[in-house]
């Protein structure tokens, strides 16, 4: 049900007389360590695989809102633990929200990771013609 509602929410967000949802490249997100009460901040590329504990993140997509719309950003995430000597297990996949982090939650007892904000760095930046 919170796929759905998720989903519906992406489509409600990015779609009818808005003006299109601009393509990120590089993720701003969070994650609590709840053993040590630890919030830490890190970059997620575009494809890129990054770690956070046992936790390995990967951004399959990222839109956000242009800068005369209220600041939102989507982002596809595939979430999976990577413990030693145990099977790869897959914790998440879908959207994330920046606005509304609970909508669509991590759900671990050891972590919570959540998305501030999704970017396109200078480095993907079309060239302007002058």
């Amino acid at each position: 049900m919170k796929k759905l509602f998720g989903a519906i929410l992406c489509l409600l967000l990015f779609a009818g007389n808005r003006v299109d949802a601009f393509p990120g490249d590089m993720v701003i997100m969070q994650g609590l360590d709840k053993v040590t009460a630890r919030v830490s901040t890190f970059q997620a590329p575009l494809g890129a695989t990054v770690r956070f504990g046992t936790l390995e993140i990967t951004v399959k997509s990222c839109d956000r809102t242009p800068p005369e719309e209220p600041p939102e950003s989507a982002v596809f995430l595939e979430v999976m633990e990577k413990r030693p000597d145990e099977p790869v297990t897959e914790l998440f996949r879908g959207w994330m929200f920046s606005s509304s982090p609970a909508l669509s939650a991590l759900e671990h007892p050891v972590y919570d990771v959540w998305v501030l904000e999704c970017q396109r760095t200078a480095a993907a930046e079309p060239e302007k013609s002058g």
